[in-house]
């Protein structure tokens, strides 16, 4: 049985030569008078007529004085007959090593379709032909040869899926180009984030939705398209950045462990990024990475959501109470998830002190 693509057989797939010999013989006019009539050879015109031979734009030019019919048209005959040829040599050629990697795409996959990002199409090649487009790649093999600006350990990780990594950034990419920004020279565009950090910093006590919009119109302002994309297994990614040549940044982020705290220290992690100038090429942000770029990102993130001083001295009292945290974050200007997160972190209260107080915040003001 002939192998299909997208509902066709190979034999289905026409040639142009069978519709030149159509032509030729609706009108009654021997392949023999064609070539004297072209001046090409008998054996050109039986070949090109037998399938052998493709239809060159100068053999279409003779055709097109020879019969009447445009040279147009017997180009994009041939045109077409390569593309399908090519799409079905592509879906019949797929390795299993291939379609071993397409699998480990299915959580990417689920998403992609959901958002409409990737055409719904039936059969493992005709997905694996989709991936290729949408991620660029001739082939998902070639993936694994890719690297990434960040922490170069990470990216040997065990729990890395390369071909999952690549796929989240990309979606960054996607989900990102469509949000229109002020575009912005580097230098005006670190100056006006910088002016913003307050406004940022305070649509934490703002509902979820209204918050996710006023950050994306804050960050638009100063250049900056914003996005949170769900995390994937295989890859354990925080954050993605990226300076386009047009002066616009993507700026991407993941939603970790489900915590507001881990959220917001995140958010400015990444700012920090960005006014540190990581984001000048690709760059990935993994998770628990340790390295200079990221520690001062994390001291960034830490002074921008509580003041160093005023930490220092509020951990020196030792009053972890309720009534003092929620004293010291109104006096900081944030919720006191934040400063209870901060007190987990460093290990002056346990991760299951205060947790109830957490859920709290997170469920009547941060969503």
């Amino acid at each position: 049985m002939a192998q299909k693509t997208n509902g066709l057989s190979r034999e289905m797939i026409i040639h142009p030569g069978e519709t030149l010999k159509e032509v030729l013989e609706d009108r009654g006019m021997p392949q023999l008078e064609l070539a004297q009539r072209t001046g090409m050879s008998p054996k050109h015109i039986s070949t090109v007529i037998n399938g052998e031979k493709d239809i060159s734009v100068a053999f279409a030019r003779k055709l097109a004085y020879a019969l009447g019919i445009e040279a147009a048209f017997w180009i994009n005959l041939q045109t077409n007959y390569d593309k399908e040829i090519l799409e079905y040599e592509d879906l019949n050629s797929i390795s299993e090593e291939e379609a071993t990697v397409a699998k480990s795409l299915k959580e990417v996959n689920t998403y992609l379709t959901t958002q409409k990002l990737l055409s719904v199409v039936s059969g493992i090649p005709a997905k694996i032909i989709e991936l290729r487009k949408l991620l660029g790649v001739s082939n998902l093999m070639n993936i694994r040869t890719l690297t990434y600006n960040g922490a170069y350990r990470a990216q040997l990780s065990v729990s890395i899926i390369p071909e999952v990594l690549f796929a989240w950034q990309r979606i960054c990419e996607l989900e990102t180009e469509k949000i229109e920004v002020t575009e912005q020279e580097d230098t005006e565009q670190k100056k006006k984030l910088r002016e913003l950090l307050p406004q940022i910093k305070n649509c934490m006590f703002s509902a979820q939705n209204n918050c996710m919009r006023k950050l994306s119109s804050l960050f638009a302002s100063c250049g900056i398209a914003f996005a949170v994309i769900p995390a994937f297994a295989g890859a354990p990614v925080q954050g993605f950045l990226k300076r386009t040549e047009q002066g616009k940044t993507l700026l991407c982020m993941t939603l970790r462990k489900k915590r507001a705290d881990i959220f917001w220290f995140t958010l400015f992690h990444e700012i920090g990024h960005v006014l540190n100038g990581d984001g000048r090429q690709r760059f990935i942000d993994f998770e628990s990475e340790p390295g200079e770029i990221e520690t001062k990102a994390d001291t960034f993130a830490e002074n921008q959501l509580l003041d160093k001083d005023a930490y220092a001295a509020f951990v020196k009292s030792a009053d972890y109470s309720e009534t003092a945290i929620n004293q010291f974050a109104k006096k900081q200007q944030v919720l006191p998830f934040i400063v209870i997160g901060r007190l987990q972190k460093d290990g002056k209260l346990r991760w299951s002190d205060m947790a109830e107080e957490i859920v709290w915040y997170e469920r009547n003001v941060s969503r």
